[in-house]
């Protein structure tokens, strides 16, 4: 073998490992994220009598703890529509506050800009835990127990900072000139920002569309102390309090199916829509 070859050599085997080694992290990344819920599918197979066995599939696959979820005792039907209804609200509502006002902050200079953006962010970070009995005295004192602005009002305040700051960021990467393009051609900055600006943003508005409907979708501390009504908790309380035969019995299995059909929607939502939740989050990382 002549001298030549043997760098040619080295190069290649240092070129496959290369590319190896990133696969096997990826993959095991992806086992890490993914086991916990395969692992909530099997056990959501298993008839009671099996619930505790480590085998990788169930000897006797049973669709009995999904239909346990589904009973009229559990009322799950129900709370999954709350769920939905509360999730589908606050994402319209903190999308529609965000876009303007993030995009308002994007482009318009004034003193402090920089200051009113930590702010957002820091109500963000602030603990829901120190302002739930807060909360809870002022929506007794407005008679708001149990109704759907309860939980909704709450998510809000959690949501639209992220949503800003997400959608600030974004904006911040557009360039001016397609406004000013679009105002010589004729448009007010309005028609502007209706007809060149938001088109253009979809892909960083629909992004974080989803980050806001999932954190709504798993909201727990806000609806289990306001909503004591069985007809009003979403679905991530009545899971919480599912019964078995006795109360000293735990069901893991119908447990374990309720939580398989609330992850479902949003791993389908992810799947369907993730060329769109990659280009948001590309755009808004890359300097025009």
């Amino acid at each position: 073998m002549s001298t030549a070859a043997v760098p040619a050599v080295r190069r290649t085997k240092r070129t496959s490992w290369g590319s190896v080694l990133p696969t096997f992290g990826i993959l095991l990344i992806v086992i890490y994220c993914l086991a916990p819920f395969y692992w909530m599918i099997v056990s959501s197979l298993r008839p009671d009598t099996e619930i505790f066995d480590n085998t990788w599939w169930p000897q006797h696959p049973s669709l009995e703890n999904y239909r346990a979820v589904f009973s009229s005792t559990n009322n799950f039907t129900q709370g999954l529509a709350n769920s939905l209804i509360v999730s589908v609200i606050v994402t319209i509502v903190a999308l529609a506050i965000a876009t303007f006002a993030s995009y308002a902050l994007a482009r318009l200079d004034f003193r402090g800009k920089g200051f009113l953006l930590v702010v957002v962010l820091a109500t963000s970070m602030f603990p829901l835990v120190a302002i739930i009995v807060p909360l809870l005295k002022n929506f007794s004192a407005w008679g708001w127990i149990n109704t759907y602005q309860a939980m909704i009002i709450p998510d809000l305040s959690f949501s639209l900072p992220l949503a800003v700051w997400n959608l600030t960021s974004f904006f911040r990467q557009m360039p001016q000139e397609l406004e000013q393009s679009a105002m010589v051609d004729g448009c007010t900055p309005g028609q502007a920002f209706r007809k060149v600006i938001l088109p253009l943003a979809a892909p960083g508005i629909f992004t974080t569309a989803i980050i806001i409907f999932i954190g709504a979708w798993n909201e727990f501390l806000v609806a289990v102390t306001m909503i004591n009504d069985p007809s009003m908790q979403p679905a991530t309380v009545l899971l919480s309090k599912f019964t078995g035969a006795s109360q000293f019995n735990t069901p893991f299995g119908s447990q374990m199916a309720a939580g398989v059909i609330m992850t479902l929607p949003l791993v389908l939502m992810v799947l369907l829509f993730q060329r769109r939740i990659v280009a948001g989050l590309a755009a808004g990382g890359v300097k025009q």
